[in-house]
């Protein structure tokens, strides 16, 4: 049996081209997707955003995107197809988002995630992000609220020492695997 090589993973800024698995993901992932035309839209005309894409070899695995005011970064979107669930490509997304918002000089960073959404609060949580407060009836398809999550001073030492613990983390885990059956349940993060 011949080994195969592992599948390279990168984070690269989201591109118009990218637009059609973007659009498959939403549809796997959010029970109300964005419509097609909104990432267009911020691609090309929103100055305070910036969104990226992970990529598993060729294919892209997920998303997300963060907007940039004066100094607070707020996650607008976030999501991990189904098939690529359960592979720590959440954190290493999460990870180049909370370095666009360091690069940028944002003190925080704030999101919104259904309060139901277990598996994205734990992920949120495991990067400092806190709950203060609540979005009642935010979600339009069901009216559910949304927790809203703050990080503390993202050059606090207590930030920036998560941050190295979980690069090294990530740095030591097995690569990513192609799950053959798709986990269920994740929903944007803002």
């Amino acid at each position: 049996m011949v080994a195969r090589p592992p599948l390279r993973v990168a984070v690269e800024p989201m591109a118009l081209d990218d637009l059609p698995a973007i659009q498959a993901i939403e549809r796997a992932a959010f029970s109300a997707p964005w419509p097609a035309n909104a990432y267009k839209t911020e691609l090309e005309t929103n100055k305070l955003a910036h969104y990226m894409v992970i990529r598993v070899g060729d294919e892209i695995a997920g998303f997300a995107g963060l907007w940039l005011m004066v100094d607070e970064a707020h996650v607008t979107t976030f999501a991990i197809a189904p098939a690529w669930r359960r592979n720590h490509l959440g954190e290493r997304l999460l990870i180049a988002l909370l370095d666009i918002a360091l690069d940028r000089r944002a003190t925080e960073a704030t999101l919104e995630v259904r309060l139901s959404n277990l598996p994205a609060r734990r992920l949120y949580e495991k990067f400092g992000f806190r709950p203060v407060g609540i979005r009642p009836r935010y979600y339009s398809d069901n009216n559910e609220d949304a927790l809203i999550m703050t990080t503390e001073p993202l050059r606090s030492p207590e930030m920036t020492a998560r941050l190295v613990e979980r690069r090294a983390a990530l740095a030591a885990g097995p690569d990513p695997v192609r799950l053959a059956r798709p986990a269920t349940g994740t929903d944007r993060g803002g």
